[in-house]
């Protein structure tokens, strides 16, 4: 039996699998635990395989970097060490790989249902391709082209710094840049929480009237202010809320294409995370598209490119299932 895992800072996905007589994998049992009501790793572990088969191999996407195969995870207080998780598994293959890495696996795995092509000019090709996801975080990864097959390569990209691309866009920096005097990173906007951030910076810039659905950022309600804003701004409901998604998916479409860049994805960009299907229409709007293509000289590269939006929300889950088979 096969255990694999997508651990993130909001929720850990758990689920068994069996390899079947045809090499097909089917999961017999899967669990999504609060990553937040636990103290380790090892104590979610224990309880989902309480009275489970035993397990051959493991394979875990985590959110946060993966050094010498240990990883203090990003948004959580887990250390969780490959070796210890031998030791508790009873199997040598344990496998830990950052939840982008996972993430490019698993897209791998989709087909074509699963997709929605965001390049009306796309044409196919083979090679790299740029994988980028945001979520409760900003991921990047790289699927490098052998010539033969691709293989995952994990970055911290996210967290590399914003770089303003227009007069607005230099505001934003000078904004935010005031809220973290330190580093001014692409996920601080390609986050969950950079909808807050740019409403209240559009807000303060006077571009137009507080919505009066969208509580301060200090409210207490437990309203999901971020989820509002997107979901306002998607349906135009709101002129605020609406030009914070428009500037969130321009931003979103400039770093997608700085990433294709830096890895010569000649194969195309993979949009993972569980952001980008809730604000398709937006992405589908030819604002992303526009700030992808805006690179100077390079901009004919990039404008044959394709740029797919992937609709199943279990990619990463299903790249730590097929690991072994592709290793």
């Amino acid at each position: 039996m096969i255990l694999a895992g997508d651990i993130g800072g909001t929720k850990t996905v758990l689920a068994l699998v069996a390899k079947q007589d045809d090499g097909q994998l089917l999961i017999r049992h899967e669990q999504i635990f609060a990553s937040g009501d636990f103290g380790r790793f090892e104590d979610i572990l224990q309880l989902f395989l309480l009275d489970k088969p035993a397990v051959s191999a493991a394979c875990f996407g985590i959110a946060g970097p993966i050094v010498n195969q240990r990883c203090q995870t990003t948004n959580l207080p887990w250390l969780i060490d490959a070796s210890d998780l031998q030791d508790l598994l009873g199997t040598p293959k344990v496998r830990l790989l950052n939840d982008l890495e996972a993430m490019a696996l698993g897209m791998l795995q989709l087909d074509a249902s699963e997709w929605v092509e965001l390049n009306p000019q796309a044409q196919a090709q083979p090679g790299n391709i740029a994988v980028i996801a945001a979520g409760t975080g900003l991921g990047e990864a790289v699927l490098y082209w052998d010539g033969q097959r691709h293989h995952a390569m994990a970055t911290e990209g996210g967290h590399s710094s914003f770089a303003a691309m227009n007069a607005q866009q230099d505001a934003l920096l000078a904004y935010l840049r005031a809220m973290f005097p330190a580093h001014v990173s692409y996920e601080r906007i390609l986050s969950g929480i950079g909808f807050s951030h740019l409403y209240d910076f559009l807000l303060a810039s006077g571009f137009a009237p507080a919505c009066p659905a969208v509580p301060a950022p200090d409210n207490q309600s437990g309203m999901d202010r971020n989820a509002l804003i997107s979901r306002l701004g998607v349906m135009g409901e709101d002129a605020l809320c609406q030009e914070a998604v428009r500037l969130w998916v321009e931003i979103y479409g400039a770093e997608a294409g700085n990433l294709a860049l830096k890895s010569l994805a000649s194969g195309g960009v993979f949009i993972g995370g569980g952001i980008g299907p809730k604000i398709r229409p937006v992405l589908e709007s030819g604002v992303f598209l526009k700030a992808f293509t805006a690179k100077g000289r390079f901009q004919s590269f990039l404008s044959t490119l394709s740029i797919k939006l992937a609709l199943n929300p279990k990619t990463p889950l299903l790249g730590a299932m097929h690991y072994f088979d592709a290793d």
